[in-house]
Parts: structure tokens; C-alpha cells; sequence
């Protein structure tokens, strides 16, 4: 008997995945325990094994797609096996569903309903995935395919943006795109029709119906999908959607980043154009790119003199406006919640950073060795929080958890968002090892490595914006902690030191106390206590 394999909950707070990527694919042999795919939630991409065994007789969430938790992942069942019950959307078993409904409607309402929920045959309706755990709808940023293209399976259909980023969706069967649901640039629920494959002249107007009655898709969106410009499947040098973005793999934009390397400058050797890793890895922006580029700049010089002004009319407003992405929407939700449910108060503090910064020239001079003025602050706030264990708790209606183990989250921002991985048992970390675990766990966090129990646990946060040059600013609290210390930026002004006025180097601590577990004195002390570790290192060796 045919099984439903619905979309797994891999977190606490997941209510939506995205498939990153499949590792069977329909018709393939299933044994228990085999990674059936990869599904990316909100905070990692984790493997997805199988419970079950037979044949993956079909596949409801293709990879690149989003869809909410409990939704059709999968099917798997005996080879040749009928699911067209279970594909109809019935939670019945794909042999009783069909009796139940003969037994309880009359001859002539059951055959308009077979002919709604049958599917002609080698017709497949693929939906907009779920491709991270918060993920409830999706956006089409680009479509490389179009109405009437030929499609192969691992040809990649389009890249769909959730709340996390924006992912290439791979189709997993092979035949004609007969139809497209959602358009380049609009955003449908997860599980609306996104594209029908199958035979090319296949009748599916019946299909195409039935899925947008709710107003998902509609005929002239697929008109325009044939009449889609030519300019994509240009081979240019760059290419570039409608609203001007460039068509590029996500891991090659990820390299690109890495290396410095501006997107537009890339020729793409994929489909359509399309900029993948190797083009990335190639690409050689010295001297071809000089000569080339020189010639058609003092070109363009000569051309267009200046670019014209842009006269506003008065009393015109002109606005924009940016959809919120999932991670956007997840964040606002949290922060909400903390700002509101827990009484914030902050404390300010300046310490000096003189002997701070002598310690980590000193400490930087041994090979191999990097430690940041932010991995002198976790330390300093470990031990700190060692000596005053009420700002390492969390508030509960019946008690107040004191955690006499510390945990401290270091928040990294990342495209669109930020998340916060945790240093387990930081207080009995050297310097050194939280120096290198924070650059791995900072590394991994950008690129959606980190595992879920890699953020979660904290007892602690710090934020720090000083690379940025903000020298003060309050933070919200990152729940269920009672704190979180904002570290702001080293700057070199006029201190007085025994009754002179001297050149020295400070830095604002402001750290954010939940009023219900900590009272300002508690608060108090324990700035006063990291206050002397960060302004004498050495005492953090005691």
C-alpha cells in the first residue's frame, strides 16, 4: 500500500521546509534508512531519511520549492501502484478512498469527480515548494523555462525565493512544460500550482482549472509566459532577468562574494546564460577584462556627455515597495514578542581599552593565533556571568532556571536577517578556541551550515556592531535569556588619567536586562565585574 511521506517538523519552530535537494528520484528504490533528500529549514540543511521502503512512486515537492510542515513530501509505495486517491488530496489510503466515496454519492456526482481528480496520462502538476522550515509562500524571481520548452530531468525550472534565499528549482521529470501558474515576480502560498509538465499537446485545461480557483494563475499569465523576451536565452556575456537581475547559482554567488568578484563582469556558461561555480572559479578579470572594458568606457564617454536630472513635479510622492521575505517576517515576529512580553531596561558602561588592545597585539604575535577584541568581551562576559549567575538565567510564570552552565550566542548577520550560534560551555574556553570557533560558526552561519542544535541553548548573547562604527546601541533580548550586552566600537578620544588629560582608547557597553529576572543592581555589579576583566586582561588567567 502506497505511504504519504509528508514534509518532516526538524525544529521547535519550523512550519515550513525547503527541499534543497533530492537524492532519489521517481522510480528509484527505496530501502529504510536511505537520505531521501536534504530540507533546508530556517536555521539548517539537514538530511531526511526514510522510514519506509518500496518505490518513490512520486515526488510533491520538487527541490528549490517551499511548502508548509505536513505537507506532501513524497510517495512511496509497490511499483505500478494507483495514487491517484492520494495525489487527489485525500488522507485515505489509496484503495479505501474510492470506496468511500462510491458508498456515499449517487452514479452521476462520482464521475464528474474522477474527471476532476484524474491526471491524463505522463502529466505531472508540479507546486510551489516548502525550501525552509518558516517558509508559507514563495516568489518566482526567474523562470528559465518557458510554455512549449522541452524539459529534462535536473534541468532547473526556475529560482524560487523563500524567507532564507533564493534557491534554483530543479524539476524531476522529463517532458514539455505545458503551463505556468505563477508568474516571474508573484508570490503564491506553498502547494499552489507553480507548472504542469507532461506530453507536449496534452489537454490540461481541466488540471489548470481546478488548481487556479483560487485565483493562483490565470490564462493571459500563460500567454505572456510564450511570449517571454528572447534576451534570456541570448548567449550574452551577462545576462539579466526583466527587472535586471543576474541569472547565477546560488553557490556561485556565494564564491563571487568570497572572492570580490562582481557578478556582471562574469560570462555564464550555463543554461541560459546562467553563471555557475566553474565560470566563477575561471574567471580572470585582469588584463582581458582591462583591454576590453577600456575601449567601450571612453566610448560611452563620449556618447553620453552627462546623465540628465530628474525633475520631480511638485506635490508627486514617489515610494517603493519590498515584500518581506520569511526570515524578515520570522525576525519581526520574535523581536515583537521579546520587546513585549519581557520589561527591557538597559545599563550603560565605558571601559578603557588601553591594556585591552596592548594584551591582543601581544597575544596576536604568537603564530597561528587570532584572537578579536570581540573574543576578549565573550571571555571576559563567561566569566563574568560565572560570578553573577542571575544574569545567566530564564524567566518561567512559576520560577526563575538558573543556569550555572554557560552558553553564550554570538549574533552574526546574515543575507537578509541575522541568526545566532551558540559556544557551548564558553566559560571553559581559552581565548584561542573561542577566536576559532567563532569564525567557524560565523563562516557556517552564512552560508546555512549550522545545525539546529548549533543555535540552540543559549543562556547569553552579545551583539556587536563596532566593525561597523557604531559606537552605542540597545539590543532586544534574545528569549528565553535574561540579557543581551551591545558592543560598540574602540574609539581614540581625549580621557583624563591622574588628573591629566590624555589621549586613550574607549569603548560603550550597554547590556539589556529582562526587569523580571534581574533587578538594576544585579545588573550593575555584573558591568562593574566584566568591566575589570576587559580593562585588565591578565585577570582573565586567574
Amino acid at each position: 500500500m502506497a505511504i504519504k511521506v509528508t514534509m518532516p517538523r526538524l525544529s521547535d519552530t519550523m512550519t515550513e521546509g525547503t527541499v534543497a535537494t533530492w537524492l532519489k528520484k521517481v522510480g528509484d528504490k527505496i530501502s529504510e534508512g536511505d537520505i531521501l533528500a536534504e530540507i533546508e529549514t530556517d536555521k539548517a540543511t539537514m538530511e531526511f531519511e526514510s522510514f519506509n521502503e518500496g518505490t518513490l512512486l512520486h515526488i510533491g515537492i520538487p527541490a528549490g520549492e517551499t511548502a508548509p510542515v505536513d505537507s506532501l513530501l513524497a510517495i512511496i509505495g509497490n511499483e505500478g501502484e494507483d495514487i491517484s486517491a492520494l495525489l487527489a488530496g485525500g488522507d485515505a489510503p489509496a484503495a479505501e478512498a474510492p470506496k468511500a466515496e462510491a458508498a456515499t454519492e449517487t452514479k452521476t456526482e462520482a464521475a464528474p469527480a474522477k474527471a476532476a481528480t484524474e491526471l491524463p496520462k505522463g502529466v505531472i502538476v508540479v507546486t510551489m515548494p516548502r525550501l525552509s522550515d518558516t517558509m508559507t509562500e514563495g516568489t518566482v524571481a526567474t523562470w528559465l523555462k518557458k510554455v512549449g520548452d522541452a524539459v529534462a530531468e535536473g534541468d532547473i525550472l526556475a529560482e524560487i525565493e523563500t524567507d532564507k534565499a533564493t534557491m534554483e528549482f530543479e524539476s524531476f521529470n522529463a517532458g514539455t512544460l505545458l503551463y505556468i501558474g505563477i508568474q516571474e515576480g508573484n508570490t503564491a502560498p506553498v502547494d499552489s500550482l507553480l507548472a504542469i509538465i507532461g506530453p507536449a499537446g496534452t489537454d490540461i485545461s481541466g488540471i489548470s482549472e481546478n488548481y487556479t480557483a483560487g485565483g493562483t494563475a490565470s490564462a493571459p499569465a500563460t500567454e505572456e509566459a510564450k511570449t517571454a523576451p528572447a534576451a534570456e536565452k541570448a548567449p550574452e556575456a551577462i545576462v539579466e532577468t526583466s527587472n535586471g537581475r543576474i541569472l547565477a547559482s546560488p553557490l556561485a554567488k556565494k564564491i563571487a562574494s568570497d572572492k570580490g568578484i562582481q557578478l556582471n563582469q562574469v560570462k555564464g556558461s550555463g543554461e541560459n546564460g546562467r553563471i555557475v561555480k566553474s565560470d566563477i572559479e575561471n574567471f580572470t578579470p585582469a588584463a582581458q577584462q582591462a583591454t576590453t572594458s577600456a575601449p567601450a568606457a571612453k566610448a560611452q564617454e563620449t556618447a553620453a556627455p552627462a546623465a540628465p536630472k530628474v525633475f520631480v513635479p511638485a506635490g508627486e510622492v514617489f515610494t517603493e515597495e519590498i515584500k518581506n521575505s520569511q526570515m524578515r517576517k520570522i525576525i519581526a515576529k520574535r523581536l515583537a514578542e521579546s520587546l513585549f512580553t519581557a520589561p527591557h531596561y538597559n545599563l550603560v558602561i565605558e571601559v578603557s581599552m588601553d591594556d585591552a588592545m596592548q594584551a591582543r597585539a601581544t597575544i596576536n604575535s604568537v603564530p597561528d593565533t587570532k584572537v578579536s577584541f570581540n573574543d576578549m568581551v565573550i571571555k571576559a562576559c563567561a566569566l563574568a556571568l560565572k560570578k553573577h549567575p542571575k544574569i545567566n538565567s530564564q524567566w518561567k510564570e512559576d520560577a526563575i532556571i538558573i543556569n550555572h552552565h554557560v552558553n553564550i550566542g554570538v549574533a552574526v548577520a546574515v543575507e537578509d536577517g541575522l541568526v545566532v550560534p551558540v559556544l557551548k560551555f564558553t566559560d571553559a574556553m581559552s581565548l584561542s578556541q573561542i577566536g576559532g570557533s567563532v569564525r567557524d560558526l560565523a563562516g557556517r552561519a552564512k552560508n546555512k551550515k549550522l545545525g539546529p542544535q548549533e543555535m540552540e541553548g543559549s543562556t547569553f548573547t552579545v551583539s556587536n556592531l563596532g566593525m561597523f562604527g557604531i559606537t552605542e546601541f540597545n539590543s532586544i533580548i534574545n528569549q528565553p535569556n535574561s540579557a543581551i550586552l551591545s558592543v560598540g566600537a574602540i574609539v581614540e578620544k581625549p580621557v583624563v588619567k591622574n588628573g591629566q588629560i590624555v589621549v586613550g582608547n574607549t569603548m560603550m557597553l550597554s547590556l539589556a536586562c529582562d526587569h523580571r529576572t534581574i533587578d538594576g543592581a544585579t545588573g550593575a555589579q555584573f558591568l562593574q565585574t566584566l568591566k575589570q576583566y576587559i580593562e585588565s586582561p591578565v585577570t582573565m588567567l586567574a
